[in-house]
């Protein structure tokens, strides 16, 4: 029979290692089944006797031998697999260690960006002080000089070579319609024949929109590029699903400042529209007005002028002289115009836009505010200053009626306080306090920049006429709607950041990144 080895005693066996234990359970139980074969073995020689008395005695030795081995190979068998089980445990344990000092490096590196985020915001603020305080002072140095007429007439005619207006507030991207849900543009053109995007690229297009609003051109490029390639192979280069692809692709590189390659894809998209789709197609509109807009980004505003102009003609004859895309048409129209000077052309272009945006939208609408601010500059540019005076009043008082009811004695628009206060200044009495009209900053809502620029510009033409109370007055009521828009910028980023720390310290974070780029593959296709 063979022999086993064991540890000769308890403090041996508390030495050992988990190794050296299930090394010495493995040799174990190979010596347990050599004895379980050679006691097999004896008891079938045993049964083979002549001898029934003895060979019962010593097999039933033998039976209760091979039920104790039989016993041993179970134990050791639980103790291999336990030493398994604990190997397995104690690895999970090291990855779930290393998970959390991950998760605890990306919390701090957050919680440092927010400490950084807050001193940039104050330092900021702090900034925005001192600014304020130096242009009271220049401002004040500036207007001891305005007595002098010699003085003022050097300003305005140097105000008349300033520099063009820009276009970027003021020329829409046709090819973004349909965003807004409000106006439903895309909806109401469609249903007077005008143009929409195509429903099978709208959501990629949304989505490119989105990259390229936040910055991300190197998603953007290729997204698009992609499914250029993708429509080409599908439908042909000459299809309206291709021109619409090129279209958003040029505008996107239009944004990158790449003007070369967006012209060159806003002729072909142009080529291919008016081979598919006529002449007179609200797409081959929107194409034409994107390209206007891209040659007056490069102050090509002559080359601009007619391809605004047909843009204009097929709106007219395609969705009515009334339509709002059309007064959109005309406001950019306008713009070319007025860079190049022609101002009784801005002023009637204008005004045909103001009438169709109070026609079909309403005296409320944004829009209206916009095309009047518009025209104002255009006044102001030609030294109607009272002209543009009213203009800016107007807005404000529609803006105040709107938040607080009909104008009276006791209601009155911003603008009324600030002259209330200029006059007082001549009478010698003491202004009028910021309680009495503090409450109506919160009307310049920050969803209203119109109504903020206006308050800017109204101010600035009262310091023109030495009304400098009243500019002040509306210049503190801009600066306090200004301050809420950072107060709003810095909650929302304290929020953010807080529902990063709250996922960060969840163990659902990979499984969140999983759902959502299944949500964007989803949209994408």
């Amino acid at each position: 029979m063979s022999t086993m080895v064991y540890p000769r005693s308890e403090e041996a066996l508390e030495r050992l290692t988990q190794d050296e234990i299930v090394l010495n359970t493995k040799t174990v139980m190979q010596g347990l089944e050599t004895l379980r074969g050679e006691h097999a073995q004896l008891l079938t020689s045993l049964l083979d006797c002549t001898q029934p008395p003895a060979a019962q005695e010593k097999s039933g030795l033998l039976h209760k031998s091979l039920e104790a081995i039989e016993l041993g190979l179970g134990e050791a068998q639980v103790i291999i697999a336990l030493s398994g089980h604990l190997s397995a445990v104690e690895s999970e344990k090291q990855k779930l260690r290393a998970q959390v000092r991950r998760l605890c490096q990306e919390n701090q590196w957050l919680r440092d960006e927010l400490a950084g985020t807050q001193h940039k915001l104050q330092r900021s603020e702090q900034s925005v002080a001192q600014l304020e305080e130096e242009k009271k002072h220049l401002e004040f140095m500036n207007q001891i000089k305005k007595f002098d007429d010699d003085v003022s007439q050097s300003e305005e005619k140097a105000a008349g070579e300033t520099s063009k207006d820009s276009l970027d507030d003021l020329f829409p991207n046709d090819d973004d319609q349909g965003q807004d849900g409000s106006q439903h543009l895309g909806e109401v053109a469609a249903q007077q024949g005008g143009y929409e995007i195509p429903a099978r690229l709208r959501t990629l297009h949304n989505l490119v929109i989105q990259y390229a609003s936040q910055g991300r051109y190197e998603v953007a490029v290729p997204l698009c590029k992609q499914a250029l390639e993708d429509l080409e192979k599908t439908s042909g280069h000459d299809h309206p699903d291709v021109a619409t692809m090129l279209n958003i692709l040029a505008l996107v590189y239009r944004d990158q400042n790449k003007y070369k390659e967006a012209a060159h894809l806003l002729n072909d998209a142009l080529a291919i529209r008016e081979k598919t789709l006529g002449k007179d197609h609200p797409a081959v509109a929107a194409t034409l007005n994107n390209l206007a807009v891209l040659y007056g980004k490069r102050g090509k505003y002559k080359e601009a002028e007619p391809l605004c102009k047909r843009a204009l003609e097929i709106r007219e004859k395609v969705l009515g002289k009334y339509h709002p895309d059309v007064a959109k048409q005309l406001n950019n129209l306008a713009l070319l115009c007025q860079n190049q000077g022609k101002y009784e052309e801005v002023e009637y272009y204008y005004r045909q836009a103001l009438e169709i945006y109070q026609s079909k939208l309403g005296a409320d609408d944004p829009n209206v505010a916009k095309t009047k601010n518009n025209l104002a500059t255009c006044y102001l540019k030609q030294g109607k200053f009272k002209d543009a005076e009213s203009l800016y009043k107007e807005i404000l008082t529609r803006a105040h009626e709107k938040e607080f009811g009909s104008v009276n004695n006791d209601n009155k628009p911003i603008w009324m306080h600030a002259e209330e206060r200029e006059e007082s200044k001549w009478k010698k009495k003491e202004a009028s306090p910021c309680v009495e009209y503090g409450s109506w900053y919160k009307a310049c809502k920050v969803d209203s920049p119109t109504v903020n620029t206006t308050l800017k510009s109204l101010g600035a033409l009262y310091r023109r006429q030495g009304k400098l109370q009243a500019a002040e007055t509306l210049e503190e009521c801009s600066t306090k709607t200004r301050k809420q828009v950072l107060v709003i910028h810095y909650q929302v980023l304290v929020i953010h950041y807080q529902v990063l720390d709250y996922l960060l310290d969840t163990t659902a974070w990979s499984e969140l990144e999983a759902q959502a780029f299944r949500y964007t593959r989803i949209n994408i296709c």
